[in-house]
Protein backbone atom coordinates (compact mmCIF):
# COMPACT_ATOMS: atom_id res chain seq x y z
CA UNK A 1 0.00 0.00 0.00
CA UNK A 2 2.79 2.72 1.67
CA UNK A 3 5.51 1.92 -1.73
CA UNK A 4 8.66 3.90 -0.52
CA UNK A 5 8.53 3.45 3.57
CA UNK A 6 12.58 2.60 2.93
CA UNK A 7 12.74 5.67 1.21
CA UNK A 8 10.74 7.66 4.08
CA UNK A 9 13.05 5.78 6.78
CA UNK A 10 16.57 6.84 4.88
CA UNK A 11 15.24 10.72 4.80
CA UNK A 12 14.41 10.93 8.54
CA UNK A 13 18.10 9.36 9.15
CA UNK A 14 19.66 12.03 6.76
CA UNK A 15 17.36 14.60 8.43
CA UNK A 16 18.26 13.24 12.13
CA UNK A 17 22.33 13.52 11.07
CA UNK A 18 21.13 17.28 9.57
CA UNK A 19 19.88 18.22 12.90
CA UNK A 20 22.98 16.86 15.01
CA UNK A 21 25.53 18.55 11.99
CA UNK A 22 23.64 21.53 12.18
CA UNK A 23 23.85 21.61 16.37
CA UNK A 24 27.40 20.87 16.10
CA UNK A 25 27.60 23.47 13.89
CA UNK A 26 25.74 26.06 15.91
CA UNK A 27 27.97 24.93 18.81
CA UNK A 28 31.25 25.82 17.33
CA UNK A 29 30.22 29.23 15.68
CA UNK A 30 28.98 30.47 18.93
CA UNK A 31 32.54 30.25 19.85
CA UNK A 32 33.72 32.38 17.37
CA UNK A 33 33.84 35.96 16.46
CA UNK A 34 34.20 38.74 14.25
CA UNK A 35 35.51 42.26 14.72
CA UNK A 36 34.49 45.27 12.75
CA UNK A 37 35.38 48.76 13.02
CA UNK A 38 34.10 51.95 12.27
CA UNK A 39 35.50 55.33 11.28
CA UNK A 40 38.73 54.59 9.95
CA UNK A 41 39.39 52.21 13.52
CA UNK A 42 38.07 55.07 15.92
CA UNK A 43 35.76 52.47 17.14
CA UNK A 44 36.33 48.35 16.87
CA UNK A 45 33.33 45.90 18.66
CA UNK A 46 34.13 42.21 18.70
CA UNK A 47 31.04 39.75 18.84
CA UNK A 48 30.76 36.49 18.99
CA UNK A 49 28.26 34.18 17.53
CA UNK A 50 25.37 34.44 20.09
CA UNK A 51 25.92 38.18 19.38
CA UNK A 52 27.61 39.32 22.43
CA UNK A 53 29.95 41.74 22.42
CA UNK A 54 32.96 40.54 23.80
CA UNK A 55 34.87 43.97 23.76
CA UNK A 56 34.50 47.66 22.44
CA UNK A 57 37.65 50.10 21.66
CA UNK A 58 37.57 53.27 21.30
CA UNK A 59 39.79 55.60 20.33
CA UNK A 60 40.52 58.50 22.28
CA UNK A 61 40.52 60.92 19.13
CA UNK A 62 36.97 59.66 18.64
CA UNK A 63 35.84 61.03 22.01
CA UNK A 64 35.20 64.67 21.18
CA UNK A 65 32.90 66.02 24.03
CA UNK A 66 31.81 68.44 21.69
CA UNK A 67 30.58 66.11 19.12
CA UNK A 68 29.25 63.06 20.92
CA UNK A 69 26.46 62.70 18.16
CA UNK A 70 29.24 61.31 16.46
CA UNK A 71 30.55 58.92 18.67
CA UNK A 72 27.46 57.58 18.91
CA UNK A 73 27.19 57.15 15.36
CA UNK A 74 30.60 55.61 14.90
CA UNK A 75 29.65 53.13 17.69
CA UNK A 76 26.38 52.04 16.06
CA UNK A 77 27.66 51.85 12.95
CA UNK A 78 30.15 48.98 14.12
CA UNK A 79 27.45 46.97 16.59
CA UNK A 80 25.19 46.80 13.32
CA UNK A 81 28.13 45.86 10.73
CA UNK A 82 28.77 43.26 13.69
CA UNK A 83 25.75 42.06 13.94
CA UNK A 84 25.70 41.40 10.30
CA UNK A 85 28.69 39.75 9.74
CA UNK A 86 27.41 36.84 12.67
CA UNK A 87 24.10 36.49 10.32
CA UNK A 88 26.40 36.19 7.57
CA UNK A 89 28.42 34.03 9.44
CA UNK A 90 25.60 32.04 10.52
CA UNK A 91 23.64 31.83 7.00
CA UNK A 92 27.14 30.64 4.98
CA UNK A 93 27.85 27.70 7.41
CA UNK A 94 23.94 26.93 7.32
CA UNK A 95 24.03 26.65 3.53
CA UNK A 96 27.38 24.26 3.71
CA UNK A 97 25.17 22.22 5.70
CA UNK A 98 21.74 22.33 3.84
CA UNK A 99 22.91 22.68 -0.15
CA UNK A 100 22.78 18.94 -0.64
CA UNK A 101 18.91 18.71 0.65
CA UNK A 102 17.48 20.68 -2.27
CA UNK A 103 15.36 22.95 0.32
CA UNK A 104 13.59 26.23 -0.87
CA UNK A 105 16.28 29.21 0.27
CA UNK A 106 15.21 30.54 4.01
CA UNK A 107 13.00 26.74 4.70
CA UNK A 108 16.15 26.34 7.62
Amino acid sequence: MFNGGGNMAGMMKKVQKMQADMKKMQDELRKKTVEVSSGGGAVKVVMDGEKQVQSLIIAPAAVDPEDIEMLQDLISAAFNEATKKVDDMMAQEMGKLTSGLGLPPGLL
